[in-house]
């Protein structure tokens, strides 16, 4: 008899266990169709396999303006891209140090415009960094370091605990999308083919103080560590995108640590020429970001320093990459026929219409 009530203890916690799991898949954001950089962390963890020369961490100044489609193509270089929405210095080094569990890549490249930030930002935004992680230490240890004061660490173990209330916010997409999501990127790339050109940009603000904060430098120390560490060279980047602005005294900063440490800093925005950008065609919203063309365009001209800098190898002859990448290859193309066909039949991109108005009113 007490057998039977254990076994039926057990039965009864494993139903609740997997009908909570069901039912948090159904509730969690899906980023499919709306703010679609939410799916990116998500999907570097399903890589058929994960042997990267080249790992990005960063922001938007990474994950849209550099493709891994033409490094590849054009070097035989692979990567990808573990970029997120506004991902701040903290995320991307737990990033990084969960990316370690799977492989580790000769160069890591990451975007210093996070250093303008000192703090936690948004709940938003990090959930869009750590909710797509497996759950580890290293993901508690990324939730601690970036919560918001209202936020609870429990519920980035169960997000079920914060995703409730979406009952009465669920659509079709939820739905459509409750167990088995699309790709939406190339290797941690978002594609763009809309273009819109530069207009009048900001005036830079002026600043009560130009220096980079104290956990901003911690992180940057951290990652700047765990790469010697593991005997993986380091790139620090600025990306050619023109808003917001990169102060002088910012690069400046960059140009120091990147000597004080030994490390290779590249500000591309003293290099627009050379990269062959033209912010007339190369921007899809007026140089905050690359399009397409502009993207291609960065990664080439990123790839040739880092293949020449860092000896790294021609992949391009091991038959079983050219066959995963040749698939890799066949989808961006494919995404960018159908973007340009949206574009001329609607004269927009569905899945990004309106993006940037809903991205300052996220919810989670």
């Amino acid at each position: 008899m007490k057998k039977m009530r254990t076994i039926s203890i057990v039965i009864v916690i494993l139903v609740i266990t997997v009908l909570s799991a069901v039912l948090q898949k159904l509730l969690m954001p899906k980023y499919m169709t709306q703010i679609v950089e939410g799916a990116l962390i998500e999907e570097y963890y399903h890589e058929k396999i994960k042997d990267h020369d080249v790992i990005f961490i960063g922001d938007c100044e990474v994950y849209e303006n550099f493709s891994p489609i033409t490094l590849w193509e054009e070097y035989g270089i692979t990567s990808f891209i573990r970029g997120g929405a506004q991902q701040l210095v903290w995320h991307s080094y737990y990033l990084l140090e969960d990316t370690l569990k799977y492989e580790k890549p000769d160069v890591v490249v990451f975007s210093v415009l996070a250093m303008m930030y000192n703090e936690p930002q948004r709940e938003a935004y990090n959930r869009m960094n750590i909710d797509g992680m497996p759950l580890s230490l290293t993901k508690l240890k990324m939730a601690k370091a970036s919560m918001m004061p209202e936020e609870d660490l429990i519920t980035y173990v169960f997000p079920i605990l914060r995703f409730h209330s979406r009952w009465s916010e669920l659509t079709s997409e939820d739905f459509r999308y409750w167990f088995k999501r699309d790709q939406i990127s190339h290797n941690g790339y978002l594609m763009r083919v809309d273009v819109k050109p530069v207009g009048r940009l900001p005036s830079p603000r002026l600043l009560d103080d130009y220096r980079f904060g104290d956990k901003a430098y911690e992180y940057l120390d951290k990652i700047t560590e765990l790469c010697k560490k593991n005997g993986i060279k380091l790139v620090l980047i600025k990306s050619p995108s023109l808003y917001p602005h990169w102060y002088e005294e910012w690069d400046q900063q960059m140009v120091d640590y990147a000597q004080k440490n030994g490390l290779l800093y590249i500000n591309m925005l003293n290099d627009i020429d050379e990269i062959g950008l033209d912010f007339e065609k190369d921007t899809y919203d007026a140089g905050l970001h690359l399009n397409l063309s502009g993207a291609e365009k960065a990664a080439k001209y990123l790839g040739k320093i880092l293949q020449t800098k860092f000896n790294l190898p021609d992949r391009r002859n091991d038959e079983k990459l050219s066959a995963i990448w040749q698939e890799k290859i066949d989808y961006y193309n494919k995404m960018e026929q159908e973007q340009y066909r949206e574009l001329e039949e609607y004269g927009y991109l569905l899945k990004f219409n309106m993006r940037r108005n809903q991205e300052n009113n996220i919810n989670p």
